[in-house]
């Protein structure tokens, strides 16, 4: 008997709360018996989730939460994933604030926060960025392995968003070292003209970067050396919210 529409949504739902149960990541077996859905079935409906970024796999047969389930989560439930850390960061340093998490070769806003400014980013939760000229995507990219930073951006190249984008290897590669060495990243008008920003990145127990959170303002709004002035509590930010995204 065809399964109709609505019971193809349903599984769907099974196998994403599945994925999301305490004690993950999962692996295929585990979440199929959770959901009460076949393994073929399981398998197809996370390589379709995986794609539209619900769900993330590093390779080794285990799936977690994607950034579009916690840019969903976090709309329904404002109060997880961080969020006293996120408004106590945007109500010190009086500017906007961004989380996003890495979805294959850019990166995907989950939660955002608007300053009391009379200007407002254009960002939204769910728009993705670009990694080689974001704040953000620059402090993923300094912390990949060199081998998979090198093949990600073989596939994307360095398309100029402005006329500040890095566009030459050698220099983003010396910019990425140095990010390593401080600890955060400086989007200073590469990705959206009169946008500057500074993130950290968001690191898993083992290292590996899942995404960043970053503190952004208008350039006619607000000078250079006050916005770097906010890297300590930016800092302290990133390290009480990785848990909360790992």
């Amino acid at each position: 008997m065809p399964v109709s529409a609505e019971g193809s949504a349903l599984r769907a739902l099974r196998v994403l709360e599945a994925v999301g149960a305490p004690g993950g990541p999962h692996r295929l077996g585990r979440i199929a018996r959770e959901a009460g859905v076949t393994k073929p079935s399981t398998h197809r409906i996370l390589q379709g989730l995986a794609e539209a970024g619900y769900v993330v796999s590093d390779g080794d047969g285990t799936y977690g939460p994607g950034p579009r389930a916690y840019a969903l989560s976090a709309q329904f439930s404002p109060t997880q994933h961080g969020e006293p850390v996120l408004r106590r960061l945007r109500d010190e340093t009086g500017q906007t604030v961004h989380v996003a998490l890495r979805s294959g070769t850019r990166a995907v806003y989950v939660r955002k926060l608007d300053s009391d400014r009379p200007y407002r980013m254009a960002s939204r939760v769910g728009g993705q960025i670009p990694l080689h000229c974001t704040a953000i995507g620059k402090a993923v990219l300094a912390h990949l392995a060199p081998a998979e930073r090198a093949a990600l951006l073989a596939e994307t190249g360095l398309p100029p968003r402005t006329a500040r984008t890095r566009t030459d290897p050698a220099l983003l590669e010396a910019e990425l070292a140095e990010i390593r060495s401080l600890g955060y990243a400086v989007d200073d008008e590469e990705n959206e003209e009169t946008v500057r920003c500074v993130a950290a990145p968001l690191l898993d127990p083992g290292g590996r970067p899942v995404g960043g959170v970053s503190v952004s303002a208008l350039t006619f709004q607000l000078p250079e050396d006050e916005l770097l002035a906010h890297v300590p509590r930016l800092l302290e930010a990133a390290r009480l919210l990785a848990p909360a995204y790992t």
